[in-house]
């Protein structure tokens, strides 16, 4: 059995899970395409199904202002975390520093 036959199987035993699985289709291919207009007009049609999805898209509605900005701008805090992960990553694996300045030497090393 491949994944379409059991997706397929699934949506044909459930007619809440078909609409809660094209709503998660529609909200991911929104997403990926960053189109804003589209997740507003989700968010403003959606019917609620009594299930998770309805807490989904509540969370969406709370932070519709931030989902319109992420489609809008091309900015990201991704590599942000990333330094502050690797930043975590060298206090936990060298148990602290007894010298704040080695510490600071250390991270210098590590982006240079």
């Amino acid at each position: 059995m491949t994944q379409q036959n059991a997706i397929d199987l699934a949506l044909s035993q459930s007619s809440k899970f078909k609409i809660v699985y094209e709503t998660y289709q529609e909200i991911l291919a929104a997403v990926h395409t960053k189109d804003s207009v589209k997740i507003n007009d989700l968010m403003n049609h959606y019917q609620p199904t009594y299930t998770e999805m309805d807490t989904v898209l509540k969370t969406l509605r709370k932070n519709r202002s931030a989902i319109s900005d992420s489609c809008l701008y091309p900015f990201s805090n991704g590599p942000l975390e990333g330094i502050n992960r690797k930043i975590k990553t060298l206090k936990r694996n060298c148990y602290g520093f007894r010298n704040l300045h080695n510490f600071f030497v250390r991270i210098a090393l590590i982006y240079n």
